[in-house]
């Protein structure tokens, strides 16, 4: 058996629902290659028999499988690291995939130091974050119900199709009040039940979501100091982005929510795509969501908005906002200001000051800013 006594065995894991695809590297060279069922007991039990005396060092895609594999990894003194999986390089005019080809991948570039870990929040954190998921996915479902009853109503001829209504608990209760059919109205019973259900679940979440520690309700208050951000969409953003620290600078907290345009440029030529969309869609929902409100209510956003859509449309525009909204956020939990200061013409001025500037500085501003 090969001695490993000082010398370090980089891991390559390809994690599946029932095998683990490992490859381990030592030196540069690989040494071994194997695949087994996907129990963490068993990965380590196999690294510590395999590589006795080894620091062992390894790495897995993030995915499905979340941070448990590595919490139990480093409970056993194994050195994890979780990447994103489009860091990892892929070679050109390589169309073979395969998951000994995967995990080796990863090994040989985690040995080669190419490979850095993603933002790991804690259990609690994590958890927290499924009841704000939790509730996108229920809105989604009581949405699905109200179209269904709405387009039911429709076909039948009880609501014109130009008529908008919205549906509520009174609207339901006097819908089921009046003779139907009775296999429409056992049809109309059972979405009203469906859509009061969910509303019910709801509130429910909502009140889970209410719930703060003292930590989470100061970042909490920063982010209701931003024009856009409600209660709703401040404890989304609190549970899914924290309080930010965790990305070095904005750029990197854009591409996190996916809100910054691809590029494709090649010499003199820059051309820029649209939005990568990269992390989880409930981010950019609220952000474009808080973007309007702003656009509405605040009135640098909109000047800046109606100045940017001119010239580079209305969809593009409003991104704009969204990112600097974010943008805002993240200098007001940093800096912990009582009144989130901004910029004009060089001078730094309150917020609320802000509105009381000239209409001519301001769209001076916003044409320096866009260039």
């Amino acid at each position: 058996m090969r001695n490993f006594k000082g010398k370090t065995v980089f891991l390559g894991i390809d994690v599946h629902k029932s095998t683990y695809s490992v490859t381990a590297v030592c030196e540069g060279v690989v040494i071994k290659q194997d695949t087994f069922a996907a129990d963490p007991e068993i990965l380590v039990k196999y690294s510590k028999r395999a590589f006795q005396g080894a620091i062992i060092k390894s790495a897995y895609e993030a995915g499905f499988c979340g941070f448990v594999l590595h919490h139990f990894l480093l409970q056993h003194n194994i050195e994890n690291i979780v990447v994103h999986p489009a860091s990892i390089e892929v070679e050109s005019r390589n169309l073979k995939k395969n998951d000994k080809r995967d995990s080796k991948k990863i090994a040989i570039q985690l040995s080669a130091g190419r490979l850095q870990c993603v933002f790991i929040p804690t259990q609690e954190a994590e958890n927290r974050r499924f009841i704000a998921r939790l509730r996108e996915v229920f809105v989604k479902q009581r949405t699905r119900t109200s179209i269904q009853l709405k387009s039911l109503l429709n076909v039948n001829g009880i609501i014109p199709f130009n008529k908008k209504i919205k549906i509520s608990k009174k609207f339901l209760k006097e819908l089921i009040s009046i003779d139907f059919d009775l296999s429409l109205k056992f049809c109309l019973e059972k979405l009203a039940k469906t859509w009061l259900y969910f509303t019910s679940e709801l509130t429910e979440i909502e009140k889970k979501l209410d719930y703060l520690t003292p930590a989470e309700e100061v970042i909490y208050n920063s982010y209701r100091k931003i024009i856009g951000f409600g209660p709703t969409i401040a404890r989304i953003l609190l549970h899914e982005l924290g309080d930010t620290m965790q990305f070095s600078n904005e750029e990197k907290l854009f591409a996190f929510c996916g809100l910054t345009p691809s590029e494709h440029s090649s010499g003199e030529h820059k051309r820029l795509g649209h939005i990568t969309r990269q992390g989880k869609p409930i981010l950019r929902k609220v952000l474009v969501q808080a973007a309007w409100v702003a656009v509405r209510k605040d009135p640098y956003f909109s000047e800046y908005y109606k100045n940017l859509s001119l010239r580079r449309g209305a969809c593009r525009a409003i991104i704009a906002v969204a990112r600097k909204l974010i943008g805002r956020a993240r200098c007001a939990i940093k800096n912990k200001d009582t009144f989130l200061a901004v910029k004009a013409n060089n001078k730094v001025v309150l917020q609320e000051d802000f509105v009381a500037a000239s209409s001519s500085s301001l769209v001076g501003h916003l044409n320096n800013e866009a260039t």
